[in-house]
């Protein structure tokens, strides 16, 4: 039996739909040779996306069959699950109000070691912070206050009595004091560890994931742990053991997922830094929504372990654990502690010249039907940002189209299915479904969730029969089309080429919209099957008030040169913006 995945943001997702059943590739050949054209005028009209290109006789078919099937998952939604949205009453959060939630990890850091400010105080600050915005978000699932105080306390005692000096405790304790949120699919010793799972409710981690044990030696102070999507297989973050999470800069919107809990209560302003995973979007796509920073490190440097779903077949190759945070300054520190041992892998040391990068931008997959056609604001901004680096820097922002693109979602739901080196399948989502005991029956949850008895959300029972109805086997051509790209895309970046990609074709959808779209995750998933590092930036708010942004990725282990340029974006774009003050 092959695996079928249809769609997921799981970050370490076996299940990241991986189904049962055999590989969902809607892969057709159309010859197209690789095209790249220098930007000309950067007012002029991109290049018609996929809505205006043409489609072939069996492109048109496929395209129906999908939104015929979305569709009906969709009214499913709609019929059976309760609405998304805060308590009646206020429609946008409570402005911030302290001047310690509007400073970087680093910089408090930096003011606790001084004893400027004490630890106590800034966990009090974000303990009030999360107290006041989390009934709006529904982003954290169970906090820990308590003994984020203690320890807040422990670290005041050891700073009055350390003898060594500021530098001392800076170079041992780097971020000693420093609150931090948790991404729930995470280990966090003590705290639950369910992944939205009904039956996994009562398990509690007993280790710390190695990510948060490197965060927690470094000093820094776990507040809680944050939802994420049932089995971390949806960009919303929403299950029926902890119900669902809400965008802070509208109610009504997602926060996107898996780690859409982190990306909410860090653009609330309830947290500072965070962690999430990444095999599809799950970093990138909530940052983007909830108008933060994230990066999505080369596969391999920091470790996936002791996180739920535990990654099967091939996914350990295209999942990445990464840091979420509110201001650039912090991706980087978080990135060499969280890689731990494995640190010295990326050049992370190395001082980054960015008049001396290469650049290029790709405004769109080139018209694939599985998608949704970038939207013309989000194409503008991209054409800000070449255009700022033109003038900044006195660079060249050269367009790139490779046609490869255009069959992102197709290469991405191929490579989830793959089978390990021994020819073992990743584990059927039905099984997940089921754990810790037996496989689930989806048609039989079907029924029980016509009657409001069901555990499951509609969405991760519509992926579950979707892996019983499929059984095509895995394309050579899109095996092909994956090949080829990953050798355009590692000769074009080097070890000195940055790109920019858009980070999904429309701002934050409304709750449940997904559905309409599933696969407008390839514009993330497809650079997790290309194995290269990225960060998402934040570039303002839009026309609805919601946040813009985009990828900045390079070529692999490169990641620091990502992590250059968001600092670069942070500082002319402004970064994150308060939701409570728009």
């Amino acid at each position: 039996m092959q695996t079928l995945h249809i769609v997921c943001f799981s970050p370490v997702s076996p299940t990241c739909l991986n189904m049962p059943g055999r590989s969902l590739s809607l892969g057709f050949p159309r010859t197209a040779r690789r095209r790249r054209s220098v930007r000309s005028d950067p007012q002029a009209e991109p290049p018609p996306s996929g809505a205006d290109m043409a489609l072939t006789r069996l492109e048109k078919v496929q395209v129906w069959l999908l939104k015929a099937a979305t569709g009906v998952l969709f009214a499913l939604f709609r019929l059976l699950s309760p609405g998304g949205g805060a308590p009646a009453g206020r429609r946008k959060l409570p402005p911030v109000s302290s001047p310690l939630l509007l400073m970087s990890a680093t910089r408090l850091a930096n003011k606790i070691r001084r004893k400027e400010v004490s630890s106590v105080e800034v966990v009090r600050a974000y303990i009030h912070r999360i107290q006041e915005v989390n009934p709006f978000l529904n982003a954290v699932t169970k906090d820990r206050f308590d003994a984020a105080l203690q320890e807040a306390k422990q670290v005041d005692v050891l700073i009055e009595e350390e003898t060594g000096g500021e530098a001392v405790l800076e170079d041992r304790l780097p971020l000693l004091g420093v609150p931090l949120s948790v991404k729930e699919s995470f280990a966090l010793q003590g705290m639950p560890f369910t992944c939205g799972v009904v039956s996994r409710k009562g398990v509690v981690a007993t280790v710390d994931a190695p990510p948060v044990a490197l965060l927690k030696r470094a000093g820094a102070i776990p507040m809680g742990v944050t939802n994420t999507s049932e089995l971390c297989m949806w960009c919303e973050s929403n299950n029926h053991l902890h119900g669902i999470t809400n965008n802070p800069y509208d109610f009504d919107r997602i926060p996107g997922g898996s780690s859409g809990g982190e990306g909410s209560i860090l653009g609330g302003a309830g947290a500072v830094i965070g962690v999430g995973s990444d095999i599809g979007g799950s970093i990138r796509m909530p940052c983007f929504f909830n108008g933060i920073f994230g990066h999505k490190t080369t596969p391999g440097v920091v470790s996936i372990e002791n996180q739920f779903p535990v990654c099967s077949g091939r996914q350990a190759e295209f999942c990445s654990s990464g840091p979420m945070c509110r201001y650039a300054e912090d991706l980087l520190p978080m990135l060499r502690i969280m890689a731990g041992p494995n640190a010295g892998m990326l050049s992370l040391n190395t001082k980054v010249d960015l008049k001396k990068l290469r650049f290029f931008t790709i405004p769109h997959d080139g018209g694939s039907p599985m998608t949704s056609p970038v939207s013309k604001e989000l194409m503008a901004v991209q054409r800000k940002v070449a255009q700022r680096l033109e003038a900044d820097l006195g660079v060249t922002v050269q367009e790139v189209h490779f046609p490869e693109f255009r069959y992102g979602f197709q290469i991405w739901d191929t490579y989830m299915g793959l089978p390990d080196k021994e020819g073992k399948l990743p584990t059927p989502f039905v099984e997940l479904m089921g754990e810790p005991g037996k496989s689930t029956w989806p048609f039989w949850e079907l029924l029980k969730r016509m009657v409001g008895k069901s555990d499951h959300t509609v969405a991760a029972i519509g992926l579950a029969l979707l892996e019983k109805a499929h059984v095509t086997e895995p394309s050579a051509f899109i095996i092909q089309q994956k090949e080829r790209l990953q050798k355009n895309m590692d000769e074009l970046l080097g070890t000195d080429g940055v790109f920019l990609y858009p980070s999904h074709p429309r701002v934050a959808p409304k709750h449940h919209h997904p559905l309409f779209r599933p696969a407008d995750c390839a514009y993330t998933g497809i650079i997790n099957m290309l194995g290269l590092p990225v960060t998402q930036c934040p570039l303002g708010l839009g026309e609805e008030g919601l946040p813009l942004g985009v990828q900045v990725g390079a070529g692999k282990l490169q990641d620091h040169l990502t992590l250059e340029v968001a600092l670069y974006l942070e500082k002319t774009f402004g970064g994150w913006r308060d939701p409570g003050a728009n």
